[in-house]
Order: structure tokens, then sequence, then C-alpha cells
């Protein structure tokens, strides 16, 4: 059943506190909570959502101030991020405090925070008082919801209670940084771009061998249940004009169909990255549901702006091999 939100933030922190499970929008993508101190409630999130138990949770805190509360350590070079970009869709990964429950991190030395700028989930939050461990609304390493009634077609009544906050501002997952002292690592593209991190924190690695896992990492994920290929802009046009495989797929780009197009559907996306990204997830999702037997998705620009956009498709694309811890 979905909600509206200002009615029903009470119910949203009773429930919480009761145990239950409230999917809520931010900027990003709607999220699954639970209270993150409570065991029960977070193995809730992995069983309606079928995660692996070894990929660790993001913790939705109201305000900087809660942090310390769920780290050992709070560098100076994550104190100045957090002051430039929370609110907002910037996740920190920071060396964990003793009580912070193993599931929540993974099993990892580390844990995954965030202070989004939602007014649903800032209301939430601060009702609430403490952190919320909220993966995506979805079926594990499917296509993250971006409206409410995404959440509900997903999860059904896994889901205690759905906020309805409308469309999600960004339509992607936030970026997320890693931090250890003076060492600044970028662990998944998102709309805070390198260079913006780089102005306030000094240079930006790429993860590693010993990088912490980190949600939206694997190898596969993103997918809608059709299969998608990345294909360029001739390759596009030449199997949209073959009469036997265009009747059977459906299309993405940010132009319009060439003349002699035979696909079963073209859907035009934004031709800039902000829009694009807003629009994706629920792009993928309404190509999804076509019944055809692929989806292909015309390459987008290389660029910085591009980055996150480019790492979703990426990995939605990818099927085979199996998804690796």
């Amino acid at each position: 059943m979905t909600w509206r939100p200002e009615p029903q933030i009470d119910e949203a922190v009773r429930l919480l506190r009761a145990g239950g499970l409230v999917a809520f929008p931010t900027e990003t993508v709607y999220g699954l909570g639970a209270d993150a101190s409570n065991p029960a409630a977070v193995a809730r999130i992995f069983a309606a959502k079928e995660r692996p138990a070894d990929h660790p949770l993001i913790v939705h805190l109201a305000s900087a101030s809660q942090v310390e509360g769920w780290v050992s350590a709070f560098p100076g070079k994550a104190r100045d991020l957090a002051a430039a970009f929370w609110p907002g869709p910037l996740t920190l990964v920071l060396p964990r405090a003793p009580g912070v429950l193993n599931a929540v991190t993974g099993g990892q030395e580390t844990v995954a925070l965030r202070v989004p700028s939602h007014p649903v989930a800032q209301r939430l939050l601060c009702r609430f008082g403490g952190g919320v461990a909220a993966p995506s609304a979805n079926r594990h390493g499917r296509v993250s919801p971006t409206l409410a009634r995404h959440v509900r077609e997903e999860l059904g009544d896994r889901v205690d209670l759905i906020l309805d906050g409308g469309a999600c501002e960004i339509g992607l997952e936030s970026t997320i940084v890693g931090v250890t002292g003076e060492a600044i690592t970028l662990l998944r593209p998102g709309r805070i771009a390198r260079a913006e991190i780089e102005a306030v924190a000094g240079p930006v690695s790429g993860p590693g061998a010993a990088a912490p896992r980190v949600p939206g990492s694997l190898r596969a994920h993103y997918a809608p249940t059709t299969a998608l290929e990345l294909v360029d802009a001739a390759t596009l046009d030449r199997r949209c004009a073959a009469a036997g495989e265009a009747g059977r797929v459906a299309v993405l780009a940010r132009r319009p169909a060439a003349a002699g197009c035979r696909a079963l559907a073209w859907h035009q996306a934004a031709a800039d990255a902000p829009g694009y990204g807003h629009d994706l997830y629920a792009s993928l999702r309404e190509l999804d549901g076509l019944g055809v037997s692929r989806i292909l998705v015309e390459e987008v620009p290389a660029g910085e702006e591009w980055a996150a956009i480019r790492d979703r498709l990426a990995r939605a694309a990818r099927r085979d091999p199996p998804d690796a811890p």
C-alpha cells in the first residue's frame, strides 16, 4: 500500500522502531529502510531484496552530527566532504565503530553513511532519530526504483509502508567515496563528479584490489529482466533496419529513429546527462515491460558528466559470467 508522506511520518517511525520495513524517497532513488541498529530488521532487508549477505548497506542519517556514533574515525577530509555535499547524493565510507552490525557493513571494517536531502527522507530521519539502513527498494541486481509505484511493483507486500514523495530528483544512486586518513577513493560514480570531490579534498584515486565492497559494485547490476545490449550508433541503425531482428527489440537512444527503423519501440532519451540520468531507470522499466527479446541502448558520450550513466549501463548489460562476491 502506498501512503502520502505528510500524515504518515509518524506511522513510518513507529514501524521502523518496531522492526518494520519502510520504503522512502531520496533525491537519488527510493530506499528500503530499516532500523540500522536492529539485527532482525536489517535481516528483513536482505530477505525482501534477496540480497547477498556480504553486500553492505548504506546507513542514512539526518545530519552529519550523527556520524560519530557510527565511525571510529572521522578524518578531516571526510568532514570537508560532508560540509560541502551533505545533505546530498554523497556516501562516505569510513572506519566503522565497534558496535555497528556486521550485516550492515557486509562484515567489513568500514561503514557507508549518507545524509539525503529529500524533504520526506529528512522528515523521516529527523523524527526517527537514528540510522536507517536503506539500499534501493527493488529486488537485488534489478533496476532501481525512482517512483513509489516501482517499489510496489518490485516488492509488493514485502514492505510494510511506502512513503510516496513523487519522482526522485536525480534518478541515479549516490556517489560513494572512501576516506582513510588522507587517502580519497572514488568507489562508485554518481551525480557528484570526481572533479567536485577533488576541489574539496584533493586527489582522488580509483578502487584497487583492497578497496571495500560497496553497494552497486557487482559486475552485473541495475539490470532489467530483458537482456540489454550497448551498441554504437551505426550498429544500432543497422540492427533496427534488419527485418528479422528489429521487430523483437526496443531501443533507448538520445536521438530520433533513423528512416527505415523497424524496432518495436524507440524511446528517445534526454540529450543531456542530468536529464538522461533522471529518466534512465524509468525508461528501462518501460521498455522491459514490452515483452521484447532485447533492449538496445545506444552508447552515451565520453566525459566525466556521463561517468555514472556509463557505469550503470555497463553493469546492466553484463550477465555472464555471474557476479563475483
